[in-house]
């Protein structure tokens, strides 16, 4: 009988804050029990690449070792390849800033939680798709596992990229918001679903197979990511100050009862406007309206 360990690719964001816990405190324990590749992202979206080419290999299972944005590069770049009956098991070791996706899967930046996750193999788990324009007009394709927003959440995103980050990480992202919350003007426009539509002036519509997004805010605190169901909040033009005490109640983990925020399920949208509107995913920037979002359900399996 063979002794071989099961061979895991870990795809390692080369600029966390953690990395140095990562090789003295994660990396030894789980070499223990499966081979272990580490490959460290060198550049931006790395990650998409590497997770093609860690696909190609076929690995026992595919880890991000990073935050929620390297999640969904490693996810894009093995979704590029892979056909249905191809794609391995992803997981996520969380080193990230926000790590949503990650506490709404229970997995703690530690051994003893990674392990018992990956020992207990990958549980069926849906995706969300979306097809959307580049600048220049081209059709683009992003799939994300936690939340797509449009509004303030591209805003932030897009101040993040011209950033020089001299602040560190978790200043420059709060700085972002601060930035973003004062002088975002609300974009107009129009969602169209199976079951219903809405339209008028957006602070934040989110998207969501998770639970929260943006560091714990629980703009989805009833989704499962196994349900073939995304669940959507629309913050319509909600005036600066009322939108901020509605965000800290938003934390909360509860449903906020108010005219002006929109709860509700589907299984695909439709968005348009007349305006520039960008949609990020995850902390990515995903491109332009027109767009359309669609679930789908059990697309992968996930270590959680």
């Amino acid at each position: 009988m063979s002794n071989a360990k099961q061979k895991l690719i870990i795809i390692l964001n080369g600029v966390s804050r953690h990395k140095k816990k990562f090789y003295q405190q994660i990396f030894p324990d789980l070499s223990t029990q499966y081979q272990i590749d580490v490959w460290e992202t060198k550049h931006a979206k790395h990650a998409i690449e590497l997770g093609s080419e860690a696909t190609r290999q076929r690995p026992f299972g595919i880890l991000a070792a990073g935050g929620d944005g390297t999640l969904n590069q490693v996810i894009n770049g093995v979704m590029a390849v892979a056909t249905p009956s191809e794609i391995p098991t992803i997981g996520i070791i969380p080193l990230g800033t926000g790590n949503d996706f990650a506490r709404m899967c229970g997995i703690e930046p530690n051994t003893n939680s990674l392990l018992s996750k990956i020992k207990s193999g990958g549980k069926p788990t849906d995706l969300g798709k979306v097809v959307c324009q580049s600048e220049s007009g081209e059709s683009l394709t992003r799939h994300f596992i936690n939340v797509a927003s449009l509004g303030l959440g591209p805003d932030v995103v897009k101040r993040l990229f011209k950033s020089n980050r001299a602040l560190g990480p978790t200043l420059t992202y709060f700085k972002a918001i601060a930035q973003s919350f004062f002088s975002y003007k609300p974009e107009q426009i129009s969602v169209k679903t199976e079951q219903w539509s809405w339209s008028g002036k957006i602070r934040v519509v989110a998207i969501a197979n998770g639970q929260s997004f943006g560091h714990s805010l629980y703009v989805a605190p009833d989704a499962k990511a196994d349900d073939g169901l995304f669940s959507t909040l629309i913050a319509g033009e909600v005036p600066v100050l009322k939108f901020l005490m509605l965000l800290q109640k938003i934390k909360s983990k509860k449903k906020i009862n108010d005219p002006l925020l929109h709860y509700n399920t589907c299984t695909n949208l439709s968005i348009t406007s007349t305006e520039k509107c960008w949609i990020e995913t995850e902390g990515e920037l995903a491109g332009t309206l027109p767009a359309t979002i669609e679930i789908l359900p059990l697309a992968i399996k996930f270590f959680r």
